[in-house]
């Protein structure tokens, strides 16, 4: 649902978003109603990304960790360096006078407003696309906060599988004749359950939700 008649929403400054105040931003998350995530669920996944570092010896091989997930049929990793939260869904505040479609609008997400985008739009998957045959497991929609030091973003996604480590030396190079989505943003294939998830790349995803929500 649209926040685009709310006349505090306007005061507030989500109808602009160029501007990027923090300190802006939290008034304007004190002032929206949201539920708030679990604590039992919360810690679990601090749990998680506090003990899943690279593995760093002269002996082993490196480990490394993904975090997979899914949206439509599309099963997708993303390092776990850029992953900060998996949430609750949370209702996105449309901007006026944005139609930009990659951008939805703006989340709140434990009290900090966050520019929410569409990840499907972004990487031309179907997000409509019906689930996966004779697929046991429960889908629940989840919110997902990536970042580095400079931001973060929301998006939505359907499923989270969680943390998946890997040998770097179990990556398969991406086919040049698979027409997945996501393709230029996919810097390898991992093996994961029988699928073969595409491993996004973090920076050069990162750089392009930059650019699309400049």
């Amino acid at each position: 649902m649209s926040d685009a008649s709310d006349p505090k929403a306007d005061e507030a400054g989500i109808a602009h978003p160029r501007r990027r105040d923090r300190k802006a931003y939290e008034e304007i998350a004190r002032t929206l109603l949201d539920r708030p995530l679990p604590p039992e669920y919360r810690a679990e996944w601090a749990r998680h990304f506090a003990g899943e570092k690279p593995i760093e010896t002269g002996v082993e091989e490196e480990r490394a960790a993904a975090v997979i997930f899914r949206i439509g049929e599309e099963w997708l990793a993303l390092s776990t360096a850029v992953f900060k939260e998996v949430a609750e869904p949370r209702r996105v505040h449309t901007l006026p006078h944005r139609r930009n479609g990659i951008v939805r609008g703006i989340a709140n997400v434990r009290g900090e407003l966050l520019v929410c985008i569409s990840f499907a739009t972004l990487l031309g998957i179907d997000k409509n696309a019906a689930t996966e045959r004779g697929d046991r497991s429960l889908h629940f929609e989840r919110m997902v906060v990536i970042g580095r030091a400079n931001g973060r973003i929301a998006f939505s996604v359907h499923e989270v599988h969680g943390i998946h480590r890997y040998e770097s030396g179990a990556l398969t190079p991406v086919p040049g004749t698979v027409g997945q989505a996501g393709s230029s943003f996919t810097s390898a294939m991992l093996a994961w359950e029988g699928r073969r998830v595409g491993l996004l790349d973090d920076a050069r995803l990162l750089d392009a939700i930059d650019r699309n929500i400049a």
